[in-house]
């Protein structure tokens, strides 16, 4: 009898596997896998334009046909990722402009003028004066045009989507014939520029593109750039050139729009570029004369969104002396195509927006270049390059001279005396008439904590004047004796500085000048110039120089290069560097002022840096936020803001809820509220003293001995960027 077997589901899955397995094994086959199949095309990586954060724009090309602009461009990510999904209804807007040489006729007064290449927009609107502030002088409302750009949500089809992260826009205007409200005539041999910009709510591109239609280039054809905002970044941070709103941030999107033709109906001023930047930086010290011949102040007012009134007659031009042009206009390695078109004297609109159209009680043309240019200037004029200079040449000369401190010791009654000799840049000795006898040397220890405390030695007792001393004709030499200082009776291995504040005396430029020279101090006009100067550092032996001794540096506090990036030859006073503290002590002490809580401000280093008005022009009136209070690398260094490295250090501070009345704080407590102090909340106050810091002392000792802050136990440095929105 035949068996029957029965499978279950499982037996059967097996037995069909090793079925299987042999039908192929009959076949023939090595049981190897097939080879892969072809590459596919890798896929596109995009990210959507309402999940980007950052955004790049750029233009890859453009192209003009019958007067018709069509232009190509691409966004991006920060990372170099496609974004897509652009639409007409982002807030995107489109400029275009030429580059146009232009040639003023001559008429019956003036001979024809060259200008040189200027832009002009193609995209030009009448505007008639609305929201004019009441009550504000100088302002003359009158119809202006103004170049205006073309809104992307104005037309359906302009705007075409390629999906992979490029577009095509094609403008609204035909550029071919424009002759309302101005006559700008193309010319495809001329430099054409597109820009771009483009809103959201987070984040902000601007972009731009020149090309020549004739030959279809867009390397090597006629530009006119002159300034790269990085030059603007020396003084400025990026957020403080956002304008309108937060929506323009190139210059060469801005040039295109504020031309020679464009200007401010409310105020009747121009805010051509040129124009606009050198009037809005002359500030406080632009002027003009009535008929009279009496000076005026002449400030720069223009009137924005809806009547804001923007006064640049507050600014304060850090740049010292004013005329110093290579702070914006930088020339050599990795300038600008045109950076000396400045020097080529082809317009008058620089001059007179420093100077005003009226820029001395002699004049009564605004046409500068008709007597100040190269290549026949009026007789004893020179041009505006060589008035620029003659004010420079002071400056450029006393850095090459040299102020040689030797013979430091004590007189015969204790008194610290050194000698001190003025030297040209060769190396000889400058003789007495031609430095000002005014200026003065001082002296400072401890330099490598926070210089001698206001008791010790007061910076007053510490600083002597070059009349003070004596003089040797044969040597031509200064025997100086701190009379009014007494050398600390700890001195051997302190860190002691001699510091230069002196002075050489030049004649001002001018007409007639043919050249800047040293001159008698005495002589009417002349003007003292400050010598740049290393302070002379040693360390105190036994009562002279330990010559052999390594002197003890400084903490690493601010970049004095920032400083003087932005500031120049001079800041405030004693214009030798960046050296404020040695005579601005933590413990130095309070001035009146009536517009601080309290009436009395401190005057330390520190304070002034932090809280005076110019660094906080974002909240002086002048809104521009030049020097942003939450960037501290904006004069730190990238380690500047270390606490608890001088917890000996004591600061003075005036009470502001008590009349001024003279508080002492602890060290880092201090630091904190030299920008803090306006705004401190009860809570702020039981934070500072729940860890160890002192509002209260009632004297430098008093803190000393309380005093016990743990600060730098969570606000390190990298926490303190954080919190201050680096």
């Amino acid at each position: 009898m035949m068996k029957r077997f029965k499978f279950n589901a499982t037996s059967k899955t097996l037995l069909g596997a090793g079925l299987l397995s042999l039908v192929l094994a009959g076949c023939g086959s090595d049981g190897k896998d097939g080879q892969d199949g072809a590459p596919g095309e890798p896929g596109l990586a995009t990210i959507n334009i309402n999940n980007a954060s950052t955004l790049k724009a750029d233009f890859t090309d453009a192209s003009v046909t019958d007067g018709q602009v069509t232009v190509n461009f691409s966004l991006t990510n920060a990372n170099g990722v496609a974004v897509v999904g652009l639409t007409k209804d982002q807030d995107l807007r489109f400029g275009i402009a030429q580059l146009t040489h232009v040639v003023e006729p001559a008429t019956d007064i003036r001979a024809e003028f060259d200008h040189g290449y200027q832009w002009q927009s193609y995209l030009n609107v009448t505007v008639a004066p609305t929201d004019v502030p009441a009550n504000v002088d100088n302002l003359n409302p009158s119809t202006q045009v103004q170049a205006s750009l073309e809104v992307a949500k104005n037309c359906d089809d302009c705007l075409k989507d390629n999906g992979d992260g490029t577009y095509t826009y094609t403008y609204q205007t035909n550029i071919a014939n424009i002759t309302e409200p101005l006559v700008v005539a193309y010319d495809a041999e001329d430099t054409q520029r597109a820009t771009l910009e483009l809103k959201l709510t987070s984040a902000v591109v601007n972009a731009h593109f020149d090309w020549q239609p004739a030959s279809g280039m867009s390397q090597g054809i006629q530009t006119r750039d002159v300034v790269s905002i990085d030059s603007c970044y020396t003084c400025h941070q990026p957020d403080s050139l956002k304008a309108h709103g937060g929506r323009r941030l190139a210059l060469e999107n801005c040039v295109t729009c504020h031309t020679a033709t464009s200007g401010d109906p409310e105020s009747g001023n121009s805010i051509d570029f040129t124009y606009m930047i050198h009037a809005i930086h002359r500030g406080a010290e632009r002027h003009s004369y009535d008929d009279e011949g009496a000076q005026v102040a002449a400030p720069y007012k223009i009137v924005g969104y809806k009547g804001s009134l923007a006064d640049y007659g507050k600014v304060e031009f850090p740049r010292a002396p004013a005329a110093d042009c290579a702070v914006c206009h930088v020339q050599g390695n990795s300038a600008p195509a045109d950076a000396a078109l400045f020097t080529a004297e082809k317009s008058n609109t620089a001059c007179i927006a420093c100077h005003s159209e009226k820029p001395s009680a002699r004049h009564i043309s605004a046409n500068c270049m008709a007597c100040h240019n190269t290549d026949s200037p009026y007789n004893g004029t020179g041009s505006a390059s060589k008035r620029h200079g003659d004010v420079l040449k002071a400056y450029s000369l006393a850095e090459q001279m040299h102020v040689a401190v030797s013979d430091i010791g004590l007189d015969d009654t204790g008194k610290f005396t050194f000698k001190v000799q003025v030297q040209n840049a060769d190396g000889s000795a400058v003789t007495q008439p031609y430095v000002n006898q005014s200026s003065r040397m001082v002296v400072g220890w401890d330099i490598d904590k926070d210089f001698p405390s206001n008791s010790e030695a007061s910076y007053s007792n510490r600083r002597i004047r070059l009349s003070e001393g004596s003089y040797d004709d044969a040597s031509n030499t200064y025997t100086l004796t701190m009379d009014n200082m007494q050398v600390p009776a700890d001195a051997t291995g302190k860190t002691f500085e001699i510091w230069s504040s002196l002075q050489a005396c030049f004649n001002n430029g001018g007409y007639g000048v043919t050249d800047i020279a040293l001159t008698d101090c005495s002589t009417d006009g002349s003007r003292s110039v400050y010598i740049q100067q290393e302070p002379y550092r040693f360390v105190w032996g036994d009562n002279s120089p330990a010559t052999t001794a390594e002197v003890a540096v400084r903490r690493n506090i601010i970049d004095a290069a920032k400083c003087q990036g932005c500031h120049g030859q001079e800041i405030y006073h004693y214009d030798n560097g960046v050296n404020c503290q040695t005579c601005h002590t933590p413990d130095k002490t309070l001035k009146t002022d009536s517009t601080y809580p309290g009436g009395k401000i401190p005057t330390s280093f520190a304070f002034k840096a932090h809280e005076r008005e110019g660094h906080y022009l974002k909240y002086a009136g002048v809104g521009s936020g030049t020097v942003l209070k939450t960037d501290c690398q904006t004069c730190h260094t990238s380690d500047g803001i270390t606490l608890g490295r001088a917890p000996e250090r004591v600061w003075r501070y005036g009470d502001t809820t008590n009349n001024g009345a003279e508080i002492w704080v602890s060290s880092d407590t201090g630091a904190c509220l030299s920008c803090h102090q306006k705004y401190l909340s009860d809570a702020g106050k039981s934070h500072i003293e729940t860890n160890g810091g002192i509002l209260n002392g009632t004297d430098a000792d008093d803190v000393k001995q309380r005093a016990a802050e743990n600060c730098a136990t969570c606000h390190t440095p990298a926490q303190l960027m954080k919190i201050h929105g680096n």
